[in-house]
């Protein structure tokens, strides 16, 4: 039985037909966000919704049985409990106020695409263990924007008190500035002040209006220059450790392919060995 089900699990249709059941729950989680299908369809899609849920259930008992008298080892596969985690909270029985709970489990079962195609696990865990390397990017950019926004609340906070009237507004305000999306209607309220730009309507919120026609120029491309010269560096931090991850785990990868074909080979040469003998 033990043979029978490994056999079941190791098999290309197996997996394939596991593939194909992730994107079809993924199409069916996506059709249940509309209202019109629901209304007209909700019953079918609900039931569809069942025998996935069943079908990913039935998977992880042949798996399970594929360990024999060790089910245990089941769950030593990070992996396989992933995948054990979001198939049991599918089945918990939620009231209707946590049916959006329901509804992220399910959605999160997309996600079991990355347990049932290697190459994607490769990248996965590729990308996970270059992501210390960006921590120091982070911290780097973080003191890039405190530094940045502790200047702008003290300059700008009283001219500007929407967008610089505290920490959080300024660093609120440079993190939209250093994207380029409306940088320039900032800077210029800054440049002529609120009584010559920006303040239409909302004059009781200024404090003093106060112009800085060289002061803040300076101050907004001196932020998103320094800003662009470490963000840009960041893809190319966290693009050499995941080249070498991947080449780690393509090489591993090879490596157990090898043995596994080495430990076949091995086997169909015992029985003829045993012939020889006799």
């Amino acid at each position: 039985m033990k043979e029978t089900l490994h056999t079941i699990v190791i098999s290309s249709w197996f997996q394939n037909f596991i593939v194909g059941v992730i994107l079809f729950a993924g199409v069916l989680i996506g059709l249940e966000t509309s209202p019109f299908m629901m209304e007209r369809y909700g019953t079918i899609l609900k039931a569809l919704d069942k025998i996935v849920l069943f079908i990913f259930v039935l998977e992880i008992i042949i798996k399970i049985g594929a360990h024999g008298n060790h089910p245990w080892r089941y769950l030593r596969d990070p992996w396989n409990a992933f995948d054990f985690v979001i198939v049991a909270v599918c089945l918990l029985p939620f009231s209707s106020q946590f049916v959006v709970v329901l509804r992220l489990a399910c959605i999160l079962r997309v996600l079991r695409l990355l347990t049932v195609l290697p190459r994607l696990r490769i990248l996965v865990g590729a990308l996970l263990k270059s992501i210390p390397s960006m921590g120091y990017v982070g911290i780097l950019l973080f003191l890039h924007f405190y530094i940045y926004g502790v200047m702008a609340t003290f300059i700008f906070g009283k001219n500007d008190p929407i967008h610089f009237g505290s920490l959080d507004a300024s660093l609120l305000t440079l993190f939209q500035v250093v994207t380029l999306e409306g940088w320039v209607e900032v800077l210029q309220i800054q440049m002529f002040g609120w009584a010559q730009f920006g303040y239409e309507g909302m004059q009781h919120l200024i404090v003093q209006s106060q112009a800085f026609p060289l002061g803040a120029p300076l101050f907004f491309i001196s932020f998103i220059v320094i800003g662009g010269m470490i963000i840009l560096p960041g893809p190319a931090v966290l693009v050499i450790p995941l080249g070498l991850g991947i080449l780690a785990a393509e090489l591993l990868w090879a490596r157990k392919l090898l043995r596994n074909l080495l430990s076949k080979l091995h086997k169909r040469k015992e029985p003829t060995d045993a012939g020889e003998t006799k």
